[in-house]
This record gives C-alpha cells, sequence and structure tokens, in this order.
C-alpha cells in the first residue's frame, strides 16, 4: 500500500509494540507507550483504564502525523530478528562471563542471554 493510501484506520490495525510499567509508589502507577512511535505514551490510575488511554495516544499521535504528512513508523514484523548476535568483546570478558556461566552450572549462550534479558527488564 502507498503512502497517501494509508489511513487512520490502516494503522490503527496493525500491531504495534505496547510497553507496560507499573510503579506502585507513583499517583498514576500504570505507564504505557508504543515502541514505534516516538513520545507516544500515557499513564493511567488503573491497569483497566490503560488499554484505551494508550490506543487514544496512538489515534492522536498518528492523526497529527497524517496531517502533517510526518511519516507513520510502522511496527517491525518478528521475522526481521534471527535471534543470533554476533558479538566481539575484550577476552578478559569473555574469561570473567564463562567464569560465571559454569559457576551457575549453565551454558555462557543460556547466561548471557539470561544476564541481558535482566539488563532489558520487563
Amino acid at each position: 500500500m502507498e503512502a497517501r493510501e494509508k489511513t487512520l484506520d490502516y494503522y490503527m490495525s496493525l500491531s504495534y509494540t505496547i510497553e507496560v510499567r507499573h510503579d506502585p509508589e507513583s499517583e498514576w502507577p500504570w505507564f504505557a507507550r508504543i515502541a514505534e512511535l516516538p513520545g507516544c505514551m500515557t499513564e493511567a490510575p488503573t491497569f483497566e483504564e490503560l488499554g484505551p488511554m494508550i490506543a487514544d495516544a496512538m489515534r492522536s499521535w498518528i492523526e497529527v502525523g497524517l496531517e502533517h504528512g510526518d511519516p507513520i513508523p510502522e511496527p517491525r514484523e518478528t521475522i526481521d530478528f534471527s535471534g543470533k548476535v554476533n558479538l566481539r568483546m575484550p577476552r578478559s570478558l569473555h574469561r570473567d562471563l564463562v567464569r560465571r556461566a559454569e559457576a551457575e552450572g549453565v551454558s555462557l549462550n543460556q547466561y548471557m542471554t539470561t544476564a541481558l534479558a535482566r539488563s532489558v527488564g520487563p
């Protein structure tokens, strides 16, 4: 579909990545953002209110972009990601990672995957 044919309904039908965070200490403890749409975010007092609020924020973000003729990013398909990374690192870091993996009784691959997942967060 060409860019000039893409409507609000088209973009709203796409499967964008919604990232949700919860901070029980906050006045509005529920936060959501659309990963592919910079600055498209909202907060809500309850989880139940978050869905409609992020949908409204997304609709507004896309409407403004269309009105101004700005490019609207589309979600990346999962198929774009192989799950494989070729990573170069200092020998000393490699050594330390191997030692930690051995101490945990897991493979280096599993240890690094877990460590990366923890650094990215929920």
